[in-house]
């Protein structure tokens, strides 16, 4: 027993001996570790120094070289405006120099022309003596004075221009008479020419037939709303009053009034009228009058058997069916000149296709639609040459009413024709034509104005109405629109009354459900 507690401590004591003596080297091996790490910890940490010196003074070294080309960069502009400043002051000194060599010249100049004058004036002082001793010397040759001499003068000279104004009343008299002798032909030809035609004054006023007076709170709407969106979407005044079965469109637009009365038609023909199937049908009606102006031009030029038209005069010849001019239908009778043209042009042995067509557009120029401030005749011409018409045809337009120089004979021969056809008894009212005149002014105005979309002269020109987008016109701005206009309508226009200016801004939202 004592023994094996004998080996036990033994092997307890060994074990602590080596225990003690491992934890000895292992705590040498491991100093001798850590103090390699620690070296070459510093040996790394003295390269990575040396490294960022050597990186810091090659940054240095290049900031310095930058900052080096920026100063002699700046110094060589400094150079180069000293020298330009330079040049400057030499120029200027150069022209100060010969602005003060000219003035010197010119004051040499004056002072020479001081001197010539004075020797002038001598000069004349010496002819005028000159002269009153020669007068002297005639009137002592002569017998006659200075006086009596001018008054034999003169009754000579009246005598002579008796006779010459004698000559001259004769001529005056025999060009008159040959003119007094053309212009006979020339009524005698019309008063020929002139022919029964019928004539119809163009009116600016449709009546609408309607079945029932019901028909007529259907149009007017809750509120007045549908008429309200009819009157707003055509530019037509419709008029209900108590007129029975009737309806009035009022507008100096027959193609307007076209629309309106073919939309009224189709809305009280369908039953439903409210303001979203009022635009549909006024949209799809000015459609179908479009097309309708296209199959009119197309079926006048095949009845007067004119070929090779471009589409667009085709357009506007077909807008002359809703069109007038002094209150005569401006298509009929622009149909009548061509007609007129040709047979004229025939009798003379010219050639009547060209004057039937220069007949049938010499007054396209009513119909432009961008409406420039220029005659319609030279309107006309212009369109003629834009859609490379004949040059005999488009001089024939111009020329018509002497805007510019006949240079064919077509040319007068449409002059002539126009006059026929608008000088019957009762073919042309001019105050129609003026009140449409006004009334396309008034609109004109309103339109040149920015953020106005449409505008509609209504109630015979004693209401103006005007439409502008609500994106580009505030409250604000359309209540100082509506007080320029009445401004530059006053300063512009003369008229009866007085004027309404209504501006209308409108803001829609639109969706649609899938």
């Amino acid at each position: 027993m004592e023994t094996t507690i004998i080996y036990a401590v033994l092997v307890l004591a060994g074990v602590a001996v080596g225990i003690f003596v491992t934890y000895f080297i292992l705590r040498n091996a491991l100093l001798k570790k850590s103090n390699g790490i620690l070296e070459e910890a510093r040996e790394k940490a003295e390269v990575v120094k040396k490294e960022k010196i050597l990186q810091a003074k090659e940054k240095f070294l290049q900031l310095k070289s930058e900052h080096q080309k920026l100063i002699d960069e700046k110094n060589r502009n400094i150079q180069k405006s000293e020298n330009r400043i330079r040049q400057k002051e030499a120029s200027l000194n150069q022209k100060l120099q010969e602005a003060q060599r000219k003035n010197n010249e010119l004051n040499a100049q004056k002072a020479n022309l001081n001197s010539q004058l004075e020797i002038l004036n001598k000069k004349q002082a010496e002819v005028d003596k000159m002269h009153a001793g020669q007068v002297k010397q005639l009137e002592n040759i002569s017998k006659l004075s200075a006086h009596e001499a001018k008054e034999q003068l003169l009754e000579s000279m009246k005598g002579e221009a008796k006779m010459e104004a004698m000559m001259m009343a004769r001529e005056i008299i025999e060009e008159a008479k040959l003119t007094a002798e053309r212009t006979a032909k020339k009524i005698v030809i019309e008063t020929i020419q002139r022919t029964a035609s019928e004539h119809a004054i163009e009116n600016t006023v449709t009546v609408f037939n309607i079945d029932s007076e019901d028909i007529k709170g259907r149009i007017i709407g809750r509120e007045g709303r549908n008429i309200r969106a009819l009157e707003a979407l055509t530019g037509i005044e419709i008029i209900i009053d108590d007129t029975p079965n009737a309806i009035l469109l009022s507008g100096f637009d027959p193609i307007r009034r076209e629309i309106a009365r073919l939309s009224l038609q189709k809305l009280v023909i369908d039953g439903r009228i409210h303001p979203a199937r009022i635009e549909e049908v006024v949209t799809k009606t000015k459609k179908e009058v479009e097309q309708e102006i296209m199959e009119i031009g197309k079926r006048t030029i095949i009845d007067l058997g004119i070929h090779n038209m471009h589409h667009e005069m085709i357009r506007l010849i077909g807008r002359m069916r809703y069109r007038s001019s002094y209150g005569q239908n401006l298509l009929s009778h622009s149909i009548e000149v061509a007609r007129l043209s040709a047979t004229m042009a025939a009798e003379l042995g010219l050639n009547p296709k060209k004057a039937k067509r220069a007949g049938l557009l010499h007054d396209i120029g009513k119909i432009a639609e961008n409406e420039e401030e220029l005659p319609h005749a030279l309107l006309g011409l212009k369109l003629a040459e834009k859609y490379k018409e004949h040059p005999d045809v488009c001089n024939a337009i111009g020329a018509h009413h002497d805007e510019v120089e006949m240079k064919t004979l077509i040319a007068p021969i449409v002059q002539v024709c126009d006059a026929i056809s608008g000088s019957r008894p009762g073919a042309r009212r001019e105050v129609v034509e003026a009140y449409i005149q006004r009334l396309k002014k008034l609109e004109e105005i309103a339109l040149s104005y920015p953020g106005v979309v449409k505008t509609y002269a209504i109630q015979a020109g004693r209401e103006l109405r005007v439409i502008v987008g609500a994106d580009r016109v505030t409250d604000q701005q359309a209540d100082s629109l509506s007080y320029d206009l009445s401004k530059k309508i006053q300063e512009e226009m003369t008229y009866p009354g007085q004027i309404k200016i209504t501006v209308i801004r409108e803001t829609r939202a639109i969706n649609y459900a899938k």
